[in-house]
């Protein structure tokens, strides 16, 4: 596995490789420890170290994130042999502004109120690192300590 320091022409080869992939995979953390993963539906937002999710208040991954804030989102699209790791540290956001601005009606299927649902927030992913398949190559390419650092303020 080949390890390199994030730059602004990784955090886009990174952001190009999820983009489109509609669904993701999100980890979390139990109370008992183990694990456990569940669809996501993936933003139209320009991923720069930061991904959102919808989600109900009072889901369980809710609960699960306060207590172990460290996820992991996983990314596939076999067509294209797009694979993408992506951990991080997630937290509940309740901003209607950031809620407003990722809206989209096709939500309705999960918050039947839409953007009225009382119970609608978000949860946000700070990345801390990311791994990807480099078909080319045949190699798995490691990106670390990425998020929270100049690379995004360039």
């Amino acid at each position: 596995m080949l390890t390199v320091t994030s730059s602004v022409e990784e955090i886009k080869q990174l952001a190009h490789l999820i983009r489109g992939i509609d669904v993701a995979m999100l980890t979390t953390v139990c109370s008992d420890g183990t694990l456990h993963s569940r669809p996501m539906a993936t933003q139209d937002a320009e991923f720069d170290g930061t991904l959102w999710f919808f989600t109900s208040i009072d889901a369980p991954k809710v609960g699960e994130v306060k207590v172990e804030c460290q996820v992991n989102v996983s990314y596939a699209d076999q067509s294209e042999q797009r694979f993408v790791s992506i951990s991080g540290r997630a937290e509940l956001v309740l901003d209607r502004e950031k809620i407003i601005e990722l809206w989209n009606p096709s939500y309705e299927v999960w918050f039947h109120q839409g953007l009225d649902d009382p119970q609608l927030a978000l949860l946000r992913v700070e990345a801390d690192k990311a791994e990807y398949w480099d078909q080319r190559s045949n190699t798995m390419m490691q990106l670390v300590g990425f998020a929270r650092n100049s690379v995004f303020q360039a």
